[in-house]
């Protein structure tokens, strides 16, 4: 495009995405010198996926952990990432996260309506690793944001993927530390936690600094004069253009490529059938990157997550909706079991590390050994506990199975009777003799932590309880994922790089569009949105203070 061209809008900085990564960058190239910024949102929600998770940030070394006491040293984290991404991790991008991560703690504490709190015995996802907090303090929570604050804006923030609204933090809701009277203030001032609270806080903040957000205009190619980016088109609800002109540059902050079985197809490696993020996570900034020369990088990870179909679309334009299965496997009396009805996991491991568990490929058969897979529970679980979006002792969902015996139930999930008594009868042994002999489920402080075990019991038997109480029930999971992990990659700076690795003027990736700066790592609760809001962080303040208007 020439300089004669004719733009629908013209900005100093022109952000693509609206959730976490994408609004911290927009307010901090704001902030930092770039007061002409924009948000180009594809949907008419703002939050992104970010609204719809937990909220919690992984930030080793940020304020609120150190004025907890809990000390930290550049050795541990390197060497605890290290240990989960052994030889893979940037030296340059790894150390902006470190430095710079809790610069962005303080920045939201002083500049926007964000509130963090320390999370003190969270553990960090791999306990038993060199350099892993095992009792907490990377992971930070935030507090109950009130969205009275945004008027009119506050049905334009995506919905949680919770069951029901969460009107406290995650510690609150967790550890029962609300009382009437303060639920019920909460409930007046429309209060939400975790992802609710990050994402209706990081929106605060933009609409006070009047950046403006332009809905319905899905981003579709980048515009370069030379070989630097000066703009981008997008496409409105009808279809029709809309080129908007950066002057010092465009931040993709899009989300991954979990939604688009093209490019998932292409470069996961091994299948993703049950993504939890919003389902507008097709893409767009990867292949505009990819036009625009960018180099990939870590393209064959994502963030898995367990997940459950729990309907299938009613039109044929619809997405399919999955729901979180996280919490479920980590319970007294549960179990995973593949096809052959053996358990081949240790259930309470975390979410990211189970995922690589279910591409296990059988050279035998060629077939992926643990996939399809099944939780099996029992009577005696489900009237204890909420199971997906079921109360305890709820009426049995349309996707849970349900049979008088566990041979029946195999029978009717397509699993190997006799592998499944038997691997339910060796399980029930196991519990009884107060370890898990196969997998050590229950034998680190992660397993044990009570968020996803049973409070009511102490190690190991949060973790464990026996499965024999009929009638059985078995729910088939799915391969799920938080977000894809790859695309273009950047330097420090958040400057997507060519294949020259050179920096590509004009363009900056943040998030989960962008090539994980930990890699196939995740270190803990928030271990999605601290590096990205970290790298959305970077490229803001770089717009603001370093680029000059062009």
């Amino acid at each position: 495009m020439t300089d004669d061209t004719k733009w629908d809008l013209e900005a100093d900085v022109v952000v693509l995405g609206s959730g976490g990564a994408a609004m911290i960058a927009a307010i901090a190239a704001h902030d930092f010198g770039a007061k002409d910024v924009v948000i180009l949102e594809k949907t008419g929600m703002v939050g992104g996926t970010t609204a719809m998770s937990g909220g919690m940030l992984w930030i080793p070394g940020n304020h609120h952990q150190l004025e907890a006491g809990i000390t930290e040293n550049d050795e541990d984290v390197v060497a605890y990432l290290d240990a989960l991404a052994p030889g893979t991790l940037d030296p340059d991008t790894l150390m902006a996260f470190m430095e710079t991560g809790p610069e962005m703690i303080r920045y939201l504490a002083e500049r926007t309506p964000v509130r963090f709190h320390a999370y003190p015995d969270f553990p960090d996802y791999q306990p038993y690793m060199p350099g892993a907090k095992p009792d907490g303090g990377r992971s930070l929570d935030n507090d109950a944001f009130s969205f009275a604050r945004l008027g009119k804006w506050a049905s334009r923030v995506n919905p949680t993927k919770m069951a029901y609204p969460v009107r406290g933090s995650l510690m609150e809701a967790i550890n029962g530390t609300l009382d009437d009277a303060t639920l019920a203030e909460r409930e007046a001032g429309d209060y939400r936690g975790l992802g609710q609270a990050l994402a209706g806080a990081l929106f605060k903040a933009v609409l006070d600094r009047e950046i403006p957000v332009a809905f319905e205009k899905r981003a579709r190619k980048l515009v370069k004069d030379g070989s630097r980016v000066i703009g981008v088109i997008a496409q409105d609800a009808t279809g029709k253009d809309f080129r908007v002109r950066a002057r010092r540059g465009v931040v993709i902050a899009t989300g991954g490529f979990e939604w688009n079985e093209m490019l998932v197809k292409t470069f996961l490696r091994g299948p993703l059938t049950g993504p939890v993020s919003v389902p507008e996570n097709e893409g767009d900034g990867l292949l505009m990157a990819i036009e625009a020369g960018a180099q990939l990088g870590n393209m064959q990870h994502a963030f898995w997550q367990q997940s459950v179909l729990e309907y299938e679309p009613q039109h044929r334009a619809a997405k399919p909706n999955y729901l979180l299965g996280s919490d479920e496997r980590a319970r007294p009396g549960a179990i995973l079991v593949n096809r052959a009805g053996k358990r081949f996991v240790n259930e309470a491991a975390n979410y990211n590390a189970m995922g690589k568990a279910l591409h296990a490929f059988d050279a035998g058969t060629h077939t992926y050994a643990n996939l399809p897979y099944w939780l099996i529970i029992d009577q005696r679980y489900r009237n204890k506990y909420q199971t997906f979006n079921t109360p305890p002792a709820g009426p049995t969902p349309g996707f849970m199975m349900q049979a008088d015996t566990l041979e029946e139930l195999a029978t009717m999930a397509g699993i190997d009777a006799e592998g499944l008594v038997a691997s339910v009868a060796r399980f029930n042994a196991m519990v009884r003799n107060g370890h898990d002999d196969d997998f050590n489920r229950g034998d680190n402080s992660y397993d044990n932590f009570y968020m996803w075990g049973d409070a009511d019991f102490e190690p190991p038997y949060r973790t464990l309880g026996v499965i024999d109480q009929a009638p059985y029930y078995a729910v088939k999971m799915e391969a799920g994922a938080l977000g894809t992990a790859g695309g273009p990659r950047t330097n420090a700076e958040a400057q997507v790089l060519d294949w020259s690795g050179n920096p590509i003027p004009g363009l900056y990736a943040a998030g989960n569009a962008m090539a994980a700066v930990l890699g196939e790592a995740y270190g803990g609760a928030g271990g999605t949105l601290g590096p990205g809001m970290t790298f959305g962080y970077i490229a803001g303040r770089h717009l603001g203070t370093h680029i000059a208007n062009v």
